[in-house]
């Protein structure tokens, strides 16, 4: 018997799924637009106590890695990273399209800023209008609730498992939006420098 824990924070949620003996056991998320860091060690270790289990009984980890929030991406696969280390499991990556493959219709879409969406095409992701995909007749569905999301994370890193897993990296499909600094850096002098 595995247990996968499946984790998100790519969106305005802190989301956590649990997958034990074939299936999705629990499933929660907490919508919130910041914080993400603060509450998801909490949540994830009150979702195992819910189920009288340890880190140590873990067999592996799903983690979300984008498209979406910036800051968020980051929060969960720093989080992912370390508990995988520190407990010797694999962690797996899932992308958001990967994610919602079973819980949309075509065209599998991510939601992005600006009334746009991420649409995953045959040459690969694009950023396209909700204005230009319902002009070209295309029926874009709601997005998965998070805890639906996390459960999809669990179990697909319980399919992949025991396969060996790269260390989860961001998924981005653009840059930040936040700009690089103006102000020239300070000259760093070297340590016997008077």
């Amino acid at each position: 018997m595995s247990i996968v824990l499946g984790f998100d924070t790519a969106g305005a949620w802190c989301a956590a799924a649990l997958w034990s003996d074939g299936a999705v056991v629990e499933a929660v998320a907490e919508e919130m637009a910041r914080g993400q860091a603060e509450r998801l060690m909490d949540l994830l270790q009150e979702l195992l106590a819910r189920h009288d289990l340890t880190w140590r009984n873990l067999d592996a980890l799903g983690v979300g890695v984008g498209p979406g929030n910036f800051t968020g991406i980051r929060i969960g696969v720093s989080a992912a990273r370390g508990l995988a280390l520190g407990l010797d499991v694999p962690a797996y990556g899932i992308t958001g399209f990967e994610q919602r493959e079973s819980l949309q219709t075509p065209p599998v879409c991510v939601p992005a800023p600006r009334e746009s969406v991420y649409v995953m095409q045959a040459d690969g992701p694009a950023l396209v209008s909700r204005s230009t995909l319902e002009a070209a007749g295309t029926t874009l569905h709601p997005d998965p609730a998070p805890a639906d999301l996390a459960a999809s994370i669990a179990t697909q890193a319980a399919a992949r498992f025991p396969q060996a897993a790269p260390a989860p990296a961001p998924y981005y499909l653009r840059p930040p939006d936040a700009a690089q600094g103006r102000d020239v850096p300070p000259v760093i002098l070297p340590p016997d420098t008077p």
